[in-house]
């Protein structure tokens, strides 16, 4: 049971739980330990976990027609990370969903989780938390790519996100705010020199 304290404290923030409930819950669940630069997603295969990640880093993203990779979204600790799309819609993935650093996951199937939400519905309730936390975070990404300048979104990154900009190499994180590394390197030197 310690092996998924985790995810059941991360749980309980939003709804309660009974023995029975819990007990279901934990025998749909699986640990998986990957190490660095391992895929847990590809392309063209469908995303058949919900993956929580326990300790580690990873990152989903896309790779364009040219080679250029676009990282869409980082996963720390106490977070969830997939292709949603291929997830909820069961088709192919369009991301990859790599490790950046040796991780330990917790992971539900689609199958287990739709046979969840049926058995006990106030799954529902979590689920729906998760992704409204998801959908909002989403939006404020996206307002801060169409409204903010380079430097300013980098700025906010950091203030946000310091856990996150310590753990990833610079490459990933320009990728993720939409800029060159060459770019990304000139910010972090122009920020050395004023502090």
């Amino acid at each position: 049971m310690d092996d998924f304290s985790s995810i059941l404290n991360y749980v309980a923030r939003h709804i309660q739980l009974t023995a029975e409930e819990e007990i279901f819950y934990i025998s749909k669940l699986k640990i998986k330990k990957v190490r660095k630069k391992q895929f847990i997603v590809q392309p063209d295969f469908v995303c058949n976990d919900r993956t929580f990640i326990v300790k580690g880093t990873l990152r989903a993203y896309l790779v364009d027609n040219n080679g250029q990779d676009h990282t869409v979204a980082f996963g720390i600790d106490d977070w969830f990370i997939a292709d949603f799309n291929s997830y909820f819609f069961r088709q192919p993935a369009t991301l990859f969903v790599e490790a950046l650093e040796e991780s330990t996951l917790i992971q539900i199937s689609y199958d287990d989780e739709q046979e969840l939400l049926n058995k006990f519905p106030k799954f529902e309730k979590f689920y729906r938390i998760i992704s409204q936390n998801g959908y909002a975070f989403l939006q404020r990404r996206i307002l801060s790519d169409i409204s903010l300048s380079a430097t300013e979104r980098y700025e906010e990154f950091v203030r946000k996100y310091p856990l996150i900009v310590a753990r990833v190499p610079q490459y990933v994180l320009a990728s993720y705010l939409g800029f060159s590394n060459e770019l990304l390197s000139k910010i972090r030197n122009n920020r050395l020199k004023k502090s």
